[in-house]
């Protein structure tokens, strides 16, 4: 059978703390698959971070530079956090959970989050990722990538409102800002402005890719689900809960100005002369919902491979089942999610 043509398509990349390893999984397969052709990404704590490691190696060495690139990464969250006292507890082990529910570190520090702000139980604003992503990412590389448009989102704490780094504003400063949760970290201060995590205002953002790629067709890597059908009832399931939706808002709402502007473009009431037919695609982590939100702290690589083997599949199935739709349709139906 001969080779299909390569499609061009965007990237919107969700954080999710350790679940960014399933991400990892379907970049990776994407990558050695060879079907697509990454024109844009914009990404968001997690995401940002997968965003700027791929573009990293990517310029060093094409696609298997990028997958490289993106594995060292990965081992270097995983060596740091062996190095950490927050662990599974031997409870967690031994029912065979992911989770750090049952860890009294965890449980420590959580709480203590909840009491004291990072200025205080962290006074010398100690973030060994930042250490990781000075470590594996070269960001001259990131910088010189012409071949990937990256756009990372983070929150502007004075404003309120969202801040897009993107060409020579990538750093590692701006990274550190897209991750930057402030219960656990002091805001990121960049020429004299505060920032917190990208997710509070666009978790990713799509509109960077309308109005600076010419590429219609994005393809959304979802980590927190939008949709759960049992009520949460503990104090911890309440707070997840409320984070998935607070996280998941902003990027809801834009899908909804996807689907608007779609309808008036089908109905003759915008040009596509001024106006993108954007083409919606998702490769979401349904696997990924019975996992605890404290899972997204476990960086151990046994729990790190697991991820990136499920976003490899996820990755596989979705490609293999749509990749003639690319270019063509949505594979996401917005009016009946919305409806």
């Amino acid at each position: 059978m001969p080779k299909k043509a390569r499609k061009k398509v965007n990237l919107a990349l969700q954080g999710g703390g350790a679940h960014g390893a399933y991400t990892w999984g379907v970049l990776d397969y994407l990558l050695e698959d060879d079907r697509l052709n990454i024109d844009g990404i914009t990404g968001t704590s997690a995401g940002a971070m997968n965003a700027v490691a791929l573009a990293s190696g990517f310029h060093e060495n094409g696609a298997d530079g990028a997958r490289q690139t993106l594995e060292d990464f990965w081992k270097e969250v995983s060596r740091h956090a062996f190095l950490s006292p927050i662990k599974r507890s031997p409870i967690d082990i031994a029912i065979g959970q992911w989770s750090l529910d049952f860890s009294p570190s965890y449980l420590t520090f959580d709480l203590l989050s909840r009491f004291a702000s990072p200025y205080e139980f962290n006074p010398l604003n100690v973030n060994p990722l930042k250490d990781v992503v000075e470590k594996v990412v070269n960001f001259d590389n990131v910088r010189a990538c012409d071949g990937i448009k990256l756009f990372i989102a983070a929150t502007n704490v004075h404003t309120g409102k969202i801040k897009i780094f993107q060409g020579d504003e990538i750093q590692v400063d701006s990274v550190m800002a897209s991750a930057c949760l402030p219960t656990l970290f002091h805001a990121v201060e960049i020429d004299g402005e505060a920032y917190w995590d990208g997710g509070f205002m666009g978790n990713p953002p799509l509109y960077p890719l309308f109005y600076n790629t010419e590429t219609p067709d994005i393809l959304l890597v979802q980590i927190n689900p939008i949709e759960r059908r049992d009520t949460p009832r503990s104090a911890r399931e309440i707070l997840n809960r409320l984070n998935e939706i607070t996280f998941n808002s902003t990027l809801l709402r834009e899908m909804r100005i996807v689907d608007f502007v779609v309808r008036m473009l089908e109905e003759g009431k915008l040009s596509t002369d001024d106006y993108m037919k954007v083409k919606m695609h998702r490769i979401s982590a349904e696997e990924l919902k019975p996992l605890q939100a404290s899972s997204k702290s476990n960086a151990e690589w046994a729990f790190l491979e697991e991820l990136k083997g499920i976003g490899r599949r996820a990755a596989e199935s979705w490609i293999n089942t749509h990749y003639d739709a690319i270019g063509n349709q949505s594979t996401i139906n917005l009016r009946e999610e919305f409806s």
